[in-house]
């Protein structure tokens, strides 16, 4: 990525640090500026609950997703590694790492990665998360990477001190776990929407999020109404879906889920 591109990633993310901006969306466009930037496949956030236990925060994929929630289930892999050290974790290679995290490993690898390297998230002194990278090749980010990574991460740290500071009466584990109840209602929509629209987990983010920010909307208020049926939603996309079907509506009725 030339230092241009780069430069442009920072500018982008700081341009959504304003006043009331939407938190999971934030989150979410972290992830996808360190896959692009760093040169990794994926990428994925960790965040701590009010209770001190790791929760999924964002992942710029599904698949990515995944993963996390698995670290977070069996409690191991670099994540949890990075949160309990308070370290960097950096794995050039998973087939070497087999005995360290056995289910981890062996997903990542089925899932294509090949690599892993995780960045801890500082408030302070206190570690308030992690940044998951992911390679779909075996090979050692190099120290201008890690550092880059690593400036993303703060960048990230640096939203949730924006969300706190313009919500002061809060505090900032009540705004993460906020955050991280919103991630819930945001997986149940996805869910919906891939079912009703034909499409993969994925491509029912990108209509959700697109939607929101097209109708200057929270991306957890929008999927609250995509569940719960209490509106109309037109979710609607620049080109057509994988499966060539045009636009179709989601109306719910009578608040039904199913």
């Amino acid at each position: 990525m030339s230092e241009r591109q780069l430069a442009e990633a920072f500018v982008e993310l700081a341009d959504t640090l304003v006043d009331d901006f939407d938190l999971m969306d934030f989150l979410h466009q972290v992830t996808v500026r360190c896959a692009q930037v760093l040169g990794v496949s994926a990428a994925g956030v960790l965040l701590t609950d009010q209770r001190g236990a790791l929760r999924v925060a964002a992942a710029s994929t599904e698949q990515t997703r995944l993963l996390e929630l698995l670290q977070l289930q069996t409690d191991e892999g670099p994540c949890p590694e990075c949160f309990h050290s308070g370290r960097p974790v950096a794995v050039a290679d998973l087939s070497t790492a087999a005995d360290r995290w056995p289910r981890f490993v062996a997903q990542a690898r089925e899932s294509g990665f090949a690599s892993v390297h995780a960045l801890p998230m500082r408030l302070r002194s206190d570690l308030i998360g992690a940044l998951n990278l992911f390679g779909g090749q075996p090979g050692a980010l190099d120290e201008r990477t890690i550092q880059l990574g690593q400036a993303l991460a703060d960048v990230a740290t640096i939203g949730l001190l924006q969300a706190r500071a313009i919500r002061h009466h809060e505090t900032l584990a009540e705004q993460l776990q906020a955050a991280l109840n919103s991630r819930i209602i945001i997986e149940q929509a996805k869910g919906v929407i891939a079912e009703r629209r034909r499409v993969d987990m994925d491509e029912a983010f990108d209509l959700l999020r697109d939607t929101a920010r097209r109708n200057n909307r929270r991306l957890s208020e929008l999927a609250r109404t995509v569940v719960d049926g209490s509106e109309s939603i037109w979710l609607t996309q620049q080109a057509p879906t994988t499966s060539g079907r045009a636009p179709i509506p989601l109306h719910r009725s009578e608040g039904s889920v199913g």
